[in-house]
């Protein structure tokens, strides 16, 4: 952790004729690499998260109806790749964190941050919480982070350096975003506002900005193509997220602002906001204030996910290093470096325990993490799971077993039966849940199926008979999801699996 800052270059008027300070490798590099150490040290702590599982369920395609291929494309080859281990699933995901750290500290670079801004940013951004956490998982805002600090990086430099060519960079890095998750959308609409609002509004007339607009409908234009001829299934999905969440994510938005990167590093960020709106030298990327508020405000309407505004926060932490180093660099210095640094330490310390599994998966269930961070019981009890399943499978008689399917509430306890249950003798896996609703019915002939996570009242009007046959149990004590779901054995699908499939698909 580096321990000493030096007064970054002074901001000059104007920041386009201005040198950038010098890389500082040494302490960002350093940053980088704890990182990394910290990462791949509990990579496999606990288990698959969810979404992991459901990834390498699904089939390669061009789309599905909640996300665009990237991500579980990826999913599937770095397990193929790197083994199929969790380990070696989240290569990847400790690869992109890697490359979000360094774009951070070269926008803190880009912003005229020296030496200790660039440390500063870089080991903020290393150890910040909600970051942190999805760089530990493979799931879309895994890729959406690196890819928006990226794209903000290239507007950066159009904006601040007066180098519109970085606009087609940034339109290139917009299509490949398009093929993670299309809420690269909501950036773009804030950066649109910003400019109209704040300037410069030069910008809008450039072609090279137009450039980088119709690279970017190039290189998404397959994806786009697949939402058109399947109806859009992701407004559907987005719908379905913001009337199943909308209250929540609305209550917690504003004060989850907080908690993003961590409270300790609150006054960082906000002193880049604020620095963003009254220091001259910056006027040219104050759009990205305004983008910042319009995809919190985004958030809000939308009601889907209450983190969405990461990826612009990020940047906030970059400027506000350039910000908090000038500071730590007047009067009294010895203090306020050493304020600084417990700050950063102490976000260190909490984000590894809340956000990083260090604590045994024995233990945690003990401890107040799991209800801190669902991301914990996320990844634990899977193989107890499923070898739960397998029991009430393997009681069955034998006819039954012949004729069997199991039947999931969900794409996670899909997932986890996919992975680990042809090792047990459990027969193919169905949900109705999201893409995986299209991979059904069952076939006629299977008759029977071992059905989790459903109530009995909702089951008992889709089979002619349904008895209770165990209870899932992860046997580490952490409340999750699944924890103490009952297990089915029902019969007979009433009208047959035609009638009954479609009454057991949602999306969520």
């Amino acid at each position: 952790m580096p321990v000493g800052y030096r007064a970054p270059v002074a901001s000059p008027s104007d920041p386009a004729a201005s040198p950038r300070p010098p890389v500082a490798w040494l302490p960002v590099s350093s940053a980088v690499a704890a990182a990394v150490a910290a990462l791949a040290a509990t990579a496999n702590s606990y288990g698959y998260h969810r979404d992991e599982l459901y990834f390498l369920m699904l089939k390669p395609a061009w789309g599905y109806v909640d996300q665009p291929p990237l991500t579980p494309l990826l999913a599937r080859a770095a397990h193929d790749l790197f083994g199929q281990t969790v380990w070696g699933l989240r290569v990847p995901a400790i690869l992109a964190f890697a490359a979000t750290v360094l774009l951070v500290a070269l926008t803190t670079r880009e912003l005229g941050g020296g030496r200790g801004a660039q440390a500063l940013s870089a080991w903020a951004v290393a150890f910040a919480a909600v970051p942190v956490a999805s760089g530990h998982l493979l799931v879309t805002t895994t890729l959406d982070l690196p890819l928006w600090a990226a794209v903000l990086l290239c507007a950066t430099r159009a904006l601040l350096r007066d180098q519109p060519r970085w606009w087609l960079a940034a339109g290139a890095l917009v299509g490949l975003a398009m093929y993670n998750k299309l809420l690269i959308a909501m950036l773009l609409v804030g950066l649109a506002v910003g400019l109209l609002a704040v300037g410069p509004r030069s910008v809008p007339r450039s072609r090279w900005l137009w450039g980088g607009v119709a690279l970017a409908m190039v290189l998404g234009a397959p994806n786009l193509i697949y939402q058109v001829t399947h109806d859009f299934p992701q407004l559907e999905m987005g719908a379905a997220l913001a009337e199943n969440n909308a209250d929540e994510v609305r209550a917690q938005t504003v004060p989850f602002q907080l908690l993003l990167v961590g409270p300790p590093l609150a006054a960082i960020w906000i002193a880049g906001f604020v620095a963003l709106w009254r220091r001259p030298a910056w006027r040219p990327v104050r759009a990205v204030a305004v983008a910042y508020l319009v995809v919190v405000v985004l958030t809000f309407v939308g009601g889907a996910q209450v983190y969405y505004a990461m990826g612009v926060m990020v940047y906030l932490l970059a400027a506000g290093a350039v910000v908090t180093a000038d500071w730590a660099a007047r009067g009294r210095v010895a203090v306020r470096r050493g304020l600084v640094v417990a700050a950063v330490a102490l976000n260190v310390a909490a984000t590894c325990l809340i956000s990083l599994p260090f604590i045994p998966v024995t233990r945690v269930g003990d401890t107040f993490v799991p209800e801190l961070n669902q991301v914990t019981g996320d990844q634990v009890g899977w193989p107890a799971y499923v070898a739960e399943i397998a029991r009430v499978h393997r009681a069955l008689p034998a006819p039954d077993q012949a004729r069997a399917v199991v039947v999931t509430g969900n794409y996670g306890e899909a997932g986890a039966v996919a992975r680990f249950g042809p090792a047990l003798g459990l027969p193919a896996v169905y949900s109705g849940q999201n893409e995986l609703y299209h991979y059904g019915p069952p076939p006629a002939d299977r008759t029977v199926a071992v059905v989790v996570g459903q109530r009995l009242p909702f089951l008992q009007t889709r089979f002619a008979a349904c008895v209770s046959a165990g209870v899932l149990d992860n046997g580490v004590a952490v409340d999750n999801e699944e924890q103490d779901v009952p297990v089915w054995v029902c019969r007979d699908p009433v009208g047959g699996w035609s009638a009954v499939w479609p009454r057991l698909q949602h999306y969520d």
